[in-house]
């Protein structure tokens, strides 16, 4: 057990807190909902990018490489000054929704480069120009080009010519739990020396102003200290989990300077301000020289250490800093040799942590791109705050309170949210959506089950959990519906845990398990609109995939079967029937819900598969559409060829003959069913004894073998599906022949997209409709290797269609897994395809490796696209460098589980 390891267990055994700080500062929090307390709901514009240096935020903070207690209490951030801009830099900049050509966008350069799961080590990277920062020009040139330009970003400005910025590293240590060791290294990339103002702030969350009852806490110079120091008191002793008095360590150098985290309302509204200090102190002093600003009394509840750095050309400064609980010993010179030596070992013990993940035969290039990988997830975390029965009172808009007022998000008052939660983006999308989360667990459990498992349950807690079983969206509709993926996401993490360690968590799988009925009746109640076991699941975290938008009422009041919603409950019920199984092997009363899931397995099979022009199965096509459902009872399929059509593809799960007669119980209890009613046989894959697979397996499938083979022949057609970087979201068929329909005298249509969306559905800032998502291609090979182990090698296909090259179907997951790895990894002229036309990343050996994890992928460029920081699920690329380096066809054919895990495929000790 290596040391990180071993702060894992410490941590999970509750004898040392190391999770308590971390990363969990918003890189954004202005233009979010949990801000907006506007009559009209547009929380871009009333909360916007030009207040946030002014304006007190209410449920969290944001700031520049941050650092929080985890319920965000007290915070540190870095901030910024080149001299030259007209803000001070404490936050990162970007485009509001309807500023940018497609949504909303970050525009500045910065990249997660390590951390461990408890923060134990971190580095952080931040690209800072050294000319004006051009706030004007992105703004004006991406509000003027079209829908089908590509987005105006920093790198395009000029900014970064002859190299004429600041690489700014942060570099976070933790000595123990509560002391933090801060190590800021500025390096001159430019050909002349340059002034950089480097302000690291300490503040508290303004919890005060808002409850008359909550004390003030402050900051102020600590007295008798070998460093200059801040020591910050929360003054809170009756708090639940109070926080400690903190120092902060300086070094020598600086001058302090202090203010109030408190609004600007002078500045905002023309009001007069109860203080003169207020939250843009250290702006107003710096850029517009106001020596008034700051309190020379030397307290306040933000606090900062100003040191004016002169960095010669391609030369560095080093500023350090160290942040402890008050009475933690940290030697008689805190930021000297222990301090040294503290950040060597930290670094050391990360790349140990990390060369135990990494399978030996991964290339160093691979290696890198897996740990950057998990570190962006790492420092994705974010405490979220968001109380509903608060904030809806506030709007007038409580229903308990009998109100009327139109608000989002009123029949979710019971929310209180309240936890470090793993974010998609941290500026983009900075509120966890429930569909992302489970797919943030099968990247997180690589490195930290705990977390994962934790992250899983906490949608099904009684606070996040809708009464009548709904799982929340995401805060700008918690009502949308996402797909329901988090029973397969908590048996991946289950069965990761379990083939990497010889155990799996069955109190974690018990505690989903009695949550996850109460969401699948949701579905069954709510979504399948008329009882015929199709499900009409609307948005499902596909945007723009459809002719229609989901999300709305279709014309005329017609409405939509799902191809995709009835496949995810298809997927569901074989989960639950999983889940059964396993605890069932442990307590024998696990087994009474065995039946009815299966029974729902064949209802939906049977309505998914119901043959004729009933049926989403076009036998003329060999692929599965959605059914448009018309007033007048007339159905008509939408041909569009899709993922919509491929996830059912998903829905296979394989059951083991584990000696326990789990099979032959299963046969039991659908054989009644099935004698009575022989049509359901034909609606699936066979199962039964006499249907048995490699190693005496049962398959659960929506297809059969001949539509197995039908739905693999596209999606391996470099025509179609299958482009040089992974599977496209929608045909390539369909930028030749665009599909459309004509409805009520009115025509729909979609065409092949590859990049950004040309559509503004859901704001347009991403598309469904021709690009490579990291997680549905996930789902995709999962498929593969479920079919591969009841098959095993007698079952070829040729791959791509038309090559006249046959694989096995493990090795046609690994070619979908190997085009994604290859995303990021270098080509033959040393690019990452994911890197696109960037000239900076492909040329710069200081740009080259800093990698980003993009939201999705350009179907035919592999250029990334969409948000710029989603590691989330884009993290998945470190399972697949896992999986297909660490992994052989044989392990897969031979384990008594689904999931293979480990660097070398093998248990650990």
């Amino acid at each position: 057990m290596n040391a990180e390891e071993q702060r894992l267990r410490e941590h999970r055994e509750g004898r040392a807190d190391w999770k308590r700080l971390g990363p969990y500062l918003s890189e954004r929090q202005w233009g979010v909902v949990r801000e907006d307390y506007s009559a009209d709901g547009d929380a871009w514009k009333h909360f916007p990018h030009d207040h946030a240096r002014s304006r007190a935020y209410r449920q969290g903070e944001d700031g520049i490489a941050g650092f929080s207690d985890n319920r965000q209490r007290l915070c540190f951030a870095l901030c910024l000054w080149n001299g030259r801009d007209p803000i001070l830099k404490e936050r990162l900049f970007g485009l509001a929704n309807e500023e940018g050509n497609h949504g909303e966008d970050v525009k500045e350069c910065y990249h997660y480069l390590d951390s461990t799961p408890t923060h134990s080590w971190m580095r952080m990277l931040y690209k800072y120009p050294q000319a004006a920062y051009p706030y004007e020009d992105l703004v004006r040139t991406n509000a003027s080009r079209s829908r089908r330009e590509p987005e105006y970003e920093l790198t395009d400005t000029g900014v970064f010519d002859e190299s004429r910025y600041f690489d700014v590293f942060v570099d976070y240590a933790k000595a123990s739990p509560g002391d933090v060791l801060v190590r800021v290294t500025v390096r001159n990339r430019g050909p002349e020396a340059a002034v950089l103002h480097l302000l690291p702030t300490l503040w508290f969350r303004n919890t005060w102003s808002w409850d008359a009852g909550n004390p003030r806490p402050g900051i102020a110079a600590a007295p008798g200290t070998r460093h200059p120091a801040l020591l910050a008191r929360l003054n809170d002793p009756a708090l639940a989990l109070p926080l400690p008095d903190f120092l902060l360590h300086c070094q020598p150098g600086g001058r302090f300077l202090f203010t109030e985290n408190e609004s600007n309302t002078e500045r905002l509204w023309g009001a007069p301000n109860a203080s003169p200090y207020v939250k843009d102190a250290f702006h107003r002093l710096l850029v517009h020289g106001e020596a008034a600003a700051v309190n020379p009394e030397g307290r306040g509840t933000k606090a900062c250490v100003h040191y004016e750095l002169r960095v010669e050309a391609s030369g560095e400064a080093e500023v350090r800093l160290r942040l402890s609980e008050d009475d933690t010993d940290t030697g008689p010179d805190p930021l000297g040799q222990d301090f040294t030596r503290v950040m060597a070992q930290r670094q050391a013990e990360a790349d140990a942590f990390y060369a135990g993940l990494t399978p030996r035969s991964a290339s160093a290039d691979e290696a890198m791109v897996l740990r950057q990988a998990l570190a962006g997830m790492f420092w994705s975390k974010q405490h979220y705050r968001f109380d509903l029965d608060r904030w809806l009172r506030d709007h007038g808009a409580h229903p308990l309170e009998d109100a009327t007022r139109p608000c989002r998000n009123r029949e979710w008052f019971h929310m209180d949210n309240d936890h470090v939660i793993s974010m998609p983006d941290k500026w983009e999308y900075p509120w966890y959506a429930a569909w992302d989360l489970a797919f943030h667990a099968l990247a997180l459990v690589l490195a930290d089950p705990d977390f994962a498992k934790e992250q899983l349950l906490l949608m099904l807690r009684a606070d996040y959990l809708h009464p009548n079983g709904q799982i929340p969206a995401y805060e700008w509709n918690f009502s949308d519906v996402n797909p329901p993926v988090h029973a397969w996401a908590a048996l991946f993490t289950y069965r990761a845990e379990q083939s990497r360690t010889g155990r799996g968590d069955l109190d974690f799988l018990r505690r989903a398990y009695a949550k996850l009925p109460l969401n699948f009746t949701w579905w069954v109640n709510r979504k399948d609109r008329f009882g015929r076991n199709v499900f009409d699941g609307g948005f499902l975290g596909l945007d723009n995939i459809g002719v229609f938008d989901r999300s709305k009422g279709l014309p005329e009041g017609g409405f939509l079967e799902q191809a995709d919603a009835t496949a995810w409950m298809a997927l569901y019920c074989q989960n639950m029937v999983e889940i059964s199984l396993e605890l069932s092997r442990h307590d024998a009363h696990h087994e009474d819900l065995l039946q009815k899931f299966l029974e729902h397995f064949l209802w939906i099979a049977s309505g998914m598969n119901r043959p004729g022009p009933e049926g989403m199965w076009d036998e003329e096509d060999g692929f599965y559409y959605d059914l448009l459902r018309l007033p007048d009872g007339s159905s008509r399929r939408l041909r569009a060829r899709s993922m919509v059509g491929l996830l059912p593809l998903c829905a296979a799960t394989v059951v083991e003959d584990d000696g326990r007669d789990s099979l032959a119980r299963m046969e039991a209890m659908m054989r009644p069913r099935m004698e009575r009613m022989p049509e359901l046989a034909r609606s699936m894959h066979p199962f039964g004894q006499a249907h048995r697979g490699e190693k005496g397996r049962g398959l659960l499938s929506l297809l059969d073998e001949v539509r197995l083979r039908r739905i693999l022949a596209r999606l391996f057609d470099e025509n179609e599906f299958l482009s040089p970087h992974g599977i496209r979201s929608l045909s390539r068929h369909h930028l030749e022949h665009p599909y459309a329909i004509e409805v009520q005298g009115q025509t729909h249509g979609v065409g092949y997209v590859p990049g950004d969306s040309d559509s503004w559905m859901f704001g347009g800032n991403s598309n469904w409709r021709g690009p490579v998502w990291m997680p549905v291609n996930q789902l995709i090979i999962r498929a593969l290797l479920q079919y591969y182990r009841y098959y095993g090698d007698a079952f070829r296909i040729e791959c791509p269609t038309g090559s006249g090259r046959f694989v096995t179907l493990f090795e046609a997951a690994r070619e979908i897994g190997e085009r994604l790895i290859g995303l990021f990894t270098r080509d033959g002229s040393g690019a990452r395809p994911y890197q696109g036309g960037a000239r900076l990343f492909r040329e710069d050996p200081h740009w080259q490796d800093c990698l980003l994890f993009h939201e999705y992928f350009h179907g035919d460029t592999g250029a990334g696209l969409g948000a710029s920081h989603q590691t989330g699920w884009t993290g998945l690329v470190a399972k697949l460098i896992q999986l297909f380096r660490g992994t052989t066809a044989q392990d897969f054919l031979e384990s008594d589980s689904a999931v293979v895990f480990g660097p070398e495929g093998g248990k650990e000790a």
